[in-house]
């Protein structure tokens, strides 16, 4: 199991060493001169220049990657600016801030929206492709299986609004969403979260639930699952130990291929509700082209995306050994 994870782990870095690669060597050959973009409204030439050596454009471009890989280890010193503690990803002058400080403020939100409504998405999909399964051609399967279909054809952007308009403003069951520390109020936190949670969640369960009613009915007609019945096994102790765990492996492995589709929607969902988290601060970037922040986002993302893959990895190598000799 170790030799799997580090196996995975040295995978994973070379896909960030790649990735940092590709994303600042197309950061710096575009027309866009970065400086001029980062300089406020009445730049005068002194203060171009100066951000210029701040952000170390007078070296070559070979210097600037180099400075920029050691500054993600050691830090890096930007002139005026100041010295900018490891991993440094830049200076954001719209924000008047440090990329990373601006980062580690926002991430929570993000981090909190996407497991939450991770969570939610695999107790409601998983829970209903089970009842569909189990009770396959009733009227709970009909159901399940038409509200699952109608859940795959709506968009986070359409019904974010009319969740909003009809528990915030008409019934006032919920209260605005907003973001709020779970180690500050977790009551808070929930009730701030829980319509984005189920809002993000829906498209997500949705095709859940058809994956997980496909998978059962598969398992339940292999032969080692009429074996097990065969012997006398009761048909709840086949349903929980094999038909379910069989199941799981795959689900895991969507789970995994997901998770970016999870943080997009995150992002998504973020703009629909006003959220700071990464994705309303990706979005806000994109508009003050603020480059370095817009380099540090994408970057952070990608490592967190990619550390979460290996947890799946690793949840799917205990659930199924076969996996950790590939």
């Amino acid at each position: 199991m170790l030799r799997f994870l580090i196996r995975r782990a040295l995978g994973a870095i070379v896909i960030i060493f790649l990735l940092v690669t590709l994303t600042f060597f197309a950061f710096h050959s575009s027309s866009i001169d970065p400086a001029r973009m980062n300089c406020p409204k009445g730049c005068t030439p002194q203060l171009l220049e100066q951000i210029k050596i701040n952000m170390g454009l007078n070296h070559s471009l070979a210097e600037q990657f180099w400075n920029y890989l050691t500054g993600l280890f050691v830090g890096q010193d930007m002139g005026t600016v100041g010295h900018c503690a490891a991993p440094c990803l830049g200076y954001s002058y719209a924000g008047q801030a440090f990329v990373w400080d601006r980062i580690v403020q926002n991430y929570p939100a993000t981090f909190v929206l996407a497991i939450g409504g991770a969570v939610c998405f695999l107790s409601i999909g998983v829970g209903l492709g089970m009842v569909s399964a189990w009770k396959q051609g009733s009227l709970i399967d009909k159901v399940a299986s038409s509200i699952s279909l109608v859940g795959q054809s709506t968009q986070i952007f359409f019904i974010g609004p009319l969740a909003m308009a009809l528990f915030v403003y008409n019934l006032k069951w919920l209260d605005r969403p907003e973001y709020i520390p779970f180690t500050q109020d977790p009551w808070g936190c929930f009730m701030g979260m829980i319509l984005p949670w189920l809002v993000m969640s829906v498209i997500f369960w949705s095709n859940y639930t058809r994956q997980v009613r496909s998978l059962m009915l598969e398992q339940l007609s292999e032969d080692h699952i009429r074996a097990a019945r065969a012997k006398g096994l009761s048909s709840r102790y086949v349903w929980w130990r094999y038909a379910l765990r069989g199941a799981m492996a795959p689900i895991i492995t969507i789970f995994g291929i997901d998770l970016g589709a999870v943080f997009s929607g995150a992002i998504i969902t973020e703009y629909t509700f006003s959220i700071h988290g990464l994705g309303f601060l990706a979005v806000k970037s994109v508009s003050q082209a603020d480059l370095y922040l817009e380099l540090g986002v994408l970057l952070f993302s990608s490592a967190a995306i990619l550390i979460f893959n290996i947890v799946v990895d690793a949840a799917y190598a205990l659930l199924d050994p076969r996996v950790r000799l590939g």
